[in-house]
């Protein structure tokens, strides 16, 4: 399917691996230019290397920094635009799901999770959203996660963070509408990539991880991130123009509440 995503400019927040890298190589293959990002200069200039032979160095931007941060993120944001183009769709991949569990928590423990898995993403929305607005068009959309909608044991503090992204999410999407700019969200199930979450506890317990996905969800396999990367290319495109303030989940079935 053709996007219509010509030499459009693509903000990918979180871009080194995992999601963000296949992401970043979906829109590139719709023929976008994509904005990567990480806080790791390597693996950044790694992936940014890579996609520069796969499609020309002249369509990847690559951003190192901590973009939590207002004053990494703003001049980031600026000089994007200055030097590669007006900034057309933002995806905030951002968060971290480890994190002690149980009940006695600490306050560090909470505004870890929460400045990791809400606030950044919320701080990235709010310097982005009002680009958008000004040009009347464009898209942000948010990966939270399936635990954000589902008690399914993990941390507290991740869950409540990605359930609080979720509400954001539908609070931008109500206050920007008028201006053409669409917001929405989409929720991972378990992804499996080298170097991420489930790729270690493949390693260290195989047979009680298997088991899990087997029996709680019902396609019976992990996700590639390409194939949550295809949700996220197509929401940020014109083929998803009627799509606003809405969560898309894709968990393979996992996720037992109608929704």
């Amino acid at each position: 399917m053709r996007l219509a995503l010509n030499d459009k400019v693509v903000f990918l927040a979180g871009s080194s691996r995992g999601i963000g890298y296949a992401t970043a190589k979906g829109f590139l293959q719709e023929g976008a230019k994509v904005v990567l990002s990480g806080r790791d200069r390597g693996k950044l200039l790694d992936a940014s290397d890579a996609l520069s032979i796969e499609f020309g160095d002249k369509r990847v931007y690559p951003i190192c920094g901590d973009l939590s941060d207002t004053s990494v993120l703003i001049p980031a944001l600026d000089e994007v635009e200055q030097n590669f183009g007006n900034i057309f769709s933002v995806v905030a991949n951002i968060g971290n799901g480890t994190g002690p569990k149980g009940i006695r928590l600490t306050s560090d423990d909470w505004l870890t999770a929460l400045n990791e898995n809400l606030l950044a993403s919320t701080r990235l929305a709010s310097e982005a959203l009002h680009r958008l607005e000004n040009r009347g068009e464009g898209s942000i959309t948010f990966v939270t996660s399936i635990a954000g909608i589902e008690e399914m044991g993990a941390p507290t503090p991740y869950a409540t963070a990605k359930a609080g992204l979720l509400m954001a999410m539908k609070s931008y999407a109500r206050q920007v509408g008028h201006t053409g700019v669409r917001v929405n969200a989409i929720a991972p199930g378990n992804v499996l990539f080298p170097g991420g979450t489930w790729a270690r506890k493949l390693e260290e317990e195989p047979e009680l991880t298997e088991s899990y996905i087997e029996q709680e969800v019902a396609l019976r396999r992990f996700a590639t991130p390409e194939e949550i990367a295809n949700v996220l290319v197509f929401l940020a495109s014109d083929r998803s123009s009627f799509v606003s303030g809405s969560v898309w989940v894709v968990d393979g079935g996992q996720l037992r509440s109608a929704r």
